[in-house]
């Protein structure tokens, strides 16, 4: 299938503008025609996930664009293998430190912003509501499209970067309206109703999602605002059971667990103000979402008491409300075993030293630019690490070795300072 390009286009695929551009530009080309594009679309951002060092060929990769080329779009960076604000906590070895820095300086020099965090619509300057951009990393995928209302495929390494060097993307999938069209219902009524004002609720309703609804777009019934009568995109889920935070946390443990790219959630996300509008009138799959599925997700993530070695909490990185939350939960209060808190360089920046104060009385380490389950930090336990991430949950048994018990930040807070698991009774 033939792709319209414009004159700038076959400019660049010409290695007129670089050697560079050519590259990124031919890449782009090739995942439109395996995508079945047509065309493609002007982005007006994009966000990096190639910043992990994984190999030597990442980082060939990243130097020859950035010999004669730079970023064409604003481009911010995911999380990297280096907490350079605490170099102290890396653990690995040091041949592997110095490749990771290379990668990250490499970046840099192409022209991206030094975010080094995976939740870059927490930063100030995010996309808005229609903003067709090329994000890699899954739970921020997840999230530009869902809560924010803005447009982009499931682009890995390499592809991403293309994109913010060329400007370009493929305009197929969750670029187009019929791409973003609801395929599966996700329907809450039958869950106690008090379960959905628990935070552990989230990540464990993610989880389910992406395990049963695979690569599929899910509107979820249930998480309705209240009182509100037309949905405004810049509120998303203020008057609703589910905040952006809550909403973060469907959306990171859906793409663990599945391939889950974009949700709905109905009355409360920018383009589902009702079920008609998200499924366009067709037929579609509906699941009913019985208390012991949530149960049983739930137990898998890890529910077993006893001593814990660790804590590790923020994946994706905490927000501002949920660091000042944790510092307001362990004030005047000491942990027993290691607590790490993964977070954004910006977030700290705005953090008031009143509340770094009772974090790092608590015994909380701020890890930054990285985290705990990509980046040797914790090193070897003797137990399990307990974890209110569905995502940590999902990744940091193959990833590190370790077990791991899954509780609120609340019951985190306590276990820490217990040296025990502290788990409530919700789900069990």
């Amino acid at each position: 299938m033939a792709i319209e390009l414009t004159d700038a286009d076959r400019s660049a695929l010409h290695g007129e503008q670089g050697k560079g551009k050519a590259l990124a530009m031919s890449l782009v080309v090739k995942l439109a025609e395996i995508s079945g594009a047509t065309r493609l679309v002007d982005i007006v951002g994009a966000h990096i996930d190639g910043c992990l060092f994984h190999g030597q060929a990442g980082l060939d990769y990243v130097s020859r664009l950035g010999e004669d080329c730079e970023v064409a779009v604003p481009t911010t960076l995911n999380v990297s293998s280096l907490d350079l604000l605490h170099p102290d906590l890396y653990r690995g070895d040091a041949d592997t430190a110095r490749s990771a820095r290379l990668l990250m300086d490499a970046h840099v020099a192409l022209g991206c912003r030094p975010t080094w965090t995976c939740a870059p619509y927490q930063l100030p300057d995010r996309p808005a509501f229609g903003d067709q951009v090329a994000w890699g990393e899954s739970n921020a995928i997840v999230f530009a499209n869902s809560v924010l209302g803005a447009r982009t495929n499931r682009y890995g390494d390499f592809a991403d970067l293309a994109c913010a060097i060329t400007g370009r993307a493929p305009y197929s999938g969750l670029h187009t309206d019929a791409g973003r069209r609801a395929t599966d219902i996700v329907d809450l009524s039958s869950l106690p109703d008090a379960w959905l004002d628990e935070e552990i609720f989230y990540p464990v309703l993610g989880y389910w999602i992406g395990s049963k609804c695979g690569t599929g777009v899910p509107a979820i019934i249930g998480l309705e605002s209240i009182g509100l009568e037309s949905v405004d995109p810049d509120s998303v889920g203020a008057e609703s059971r589910a905040g952006e935070d809550r909403l973060k946390a469907i959306g990171a443990a859906a793409a663990s667990s599945g391939a889950t790219a974009m949700f709905h959630a109905v009355g409360v996300t920018p383009e589902a103000p009702d079920v008609e509008t998200v499924t366009r009138g067709d037929e579609v799959r509906t699941h009913d979402v019985q208390p012991a599925d949530i149960t049983r997700i739930r137990n898998r993530l890890g529910a077993e008491a006893g001593p814990i070695a660790a804590v590790s909490v923020g994946t994706p990185h905490m927000s501002l409300d949920e660091l000042q939350s944790l510092a307001d939960l362990v004030s005047g209060r000491r942990a027993r075993v290691p607590f790490y808190a993964n977070t954004a360089r910006d977030t700290v920046a705005r953090l008031s030293e009143q509340h770094l104060r009772s974090l790092e009385s608590f015994g909380v380490t701020l890890v930054t630019d990285t985290c705990t389950y990509i980046t040797p930090i914790i090193g070897d336990v003797e137990g399990p690490v307990m974890t209110n991430s569905g995502k940590w949950a999902y990744y940091a048994p193959g990833n590190l070795g370790v077990d791991v018990v899954f509780a609120g930040l609340a019951e985190c807070v306590d276990s820490a300072e217990n040296g025990s698991a502290v788990l409530g009774a919700l789900f069990t």
